[in-house]
Formats: C-alpha cells, sequence, structure tokens
C-alpha cells in the first residue's frame, strides 16, 4: 500500500474515532465555555500530545505488552475511571457556582496549564487509545516502514485531535455559548459531571 495511502486511510480513521462524543469532549467543552477560549485550546493540546504519546507507545510495542500483561491494562483503566469520577464529582459541586461574565475570560478559572494537564491525563488514562492505535497500526502499518513515516503518523494523530478539539473550543467559547451556559450553568454542570462519572464507572469496569 502507498505511504499516501496509509496515512490518508489512518488519518479518516482517526479522524472519526476523535469526533466521536465521549469524556475528552466534555472536557474541551466545559473548559471552553466555563473559562475561556484559551483554556478549551490548552486542553485540546493536552488531549492531542496524549494522543500522540499513545501513538508512540503502540508503536514501540506497548499493545503487545498490554495484551499480555491483563494487570497493566487493569491498573490504567481503574486509574482512568477514578479520574473521571473525580472530574465529574468536581463539576458536580461546583455547579452552583454562578459564572461572572463581568470578568474578563483570562481571570476565570484555573491557571493554562492546570488545563492543558486536565486534557492530557483524560488522554493518557485512557487505556482504550492503545487498543485503538494498535488495532489501526497493526492493520495498516508494516514492521519495516520507515522512520519518517512513524513520525508522519504520529504527527497527524496530533494534528487531527488538536484540529477537532480546537474546533470544539471555539464554537462553546463564544460570546453565546457562554451565556447560555451562564443562565443554565448548575444543571448543565451537573449533566456534564455525571456524564464524566458514568464513563469513568464504565471505563474502570469494562473487560476491554
Amino acid at each position: 500500500m502507498e505511504y499516501a495511502v496509509v496515512l490518508s486511510v489512518i488519518a479518516a480513521a482517526h479522524l472519526l474515532a476523535a469526533m466521536s462524543p465521549g469524556p475528552s469532549f466534555i472536557v474541551v467543552m466545559q473548559q471552553s465555555v466555563a473559562r475561556s477560549r484559551r483554556a478549551g485550546l490548552l486542553a485540546a493540546a493536552g488531549i492531542g500530545l496524549g494522543s500522540a504519546l499513545w501513538a508512540v507507545l503502540v508503536l514501540l510495542g506497548l499493545s503487545l505488552i498490554l495484551e499480555q500483561a491483563t494487570w497493566l491494562y487493569a491498573t490504567l483503566r481503574l486509574l482512568g475511571g477514578a479520574y473521571l469520577v473525580y472530574l465529574g464529582i468536581r463539576l458536580w459541586l461546583g455547579a452552583q457556582v454562578p459564572l461572572d461574565l463581568s470578568l474578563p475570560v483570562a481571570a476565570v478559572g484555573a491557571s493554562p496549564w492546570q488545563s492543558f494537564r486536565i486534557g492530557l491525563l483524560t488522554q493518557l488514562l485512557n487505556p482504550k487509545a492503545a487498543v485503538f492505535f494498535g488495532s489501526i497500526f497493526v492493520t495498516l502499518l508494516a514492521p519495516d516502514l520507515p522512520a519518517w513515516l512513524k513520525l508522519a503518523v504520529v504527527g497527524l494523530i496530533f494534528f487531527n485531535e488538536f484540529l477537532w478539539y480546537a474546533i470544539v473550543a471555539y464554537l462553546f467559547s463564544t460570546g453565546s455559548a457562554r451565556q447560555v451556559y451562564a443562565r443554565s450553568k448548575t444543571w448543565l454542570d451537573r449533566i456534564l459531571g455525571t456524564c464524566l462519572a458514568l464513563l469513568g464507572a464504565r471505563l474502570a469496569l469494562a473487560d476491554r
């Protein structure tokens, strides 16, 4: 298979996976609408880096290790699930704190590093990313592929993930979106917090 075709298929499959609703979508949306566009973009960058790191580890053989060491996969699932439950509880507990639209967006919420870290940890603590990349890479990437192509795949993974969630950050950080969120913050945060907690429980309890 030609290299351009390989990259195109990987790009299409990964973009579709990235666009499916999940904890990363909720995290970027919440950071964008509750804090700022910059916070959403930083969370998106963290998610992109997390995916790129998973891709590198899979290319180095981590997916095979996870297949053999089931305890390691189970541990990562439990850690990832617990982290999502923690984020959900934090959202729920802070649901009644009003969003002050009179403040400049740069003054709202966490530091830039915290937004980036939330995105990064959300992705790094999801071992299903390793399973996803492993299944795609085993199917499409031959063991003897040149190093430059593997680097191109990793860059493509980061670009795809960041591009999609940057769009999400832009859409949910507009003035109209923030005004709607400010009016409905209590129940919206409780819904988002519940969704994150349920996704965390599902991740922790799933077999694969």
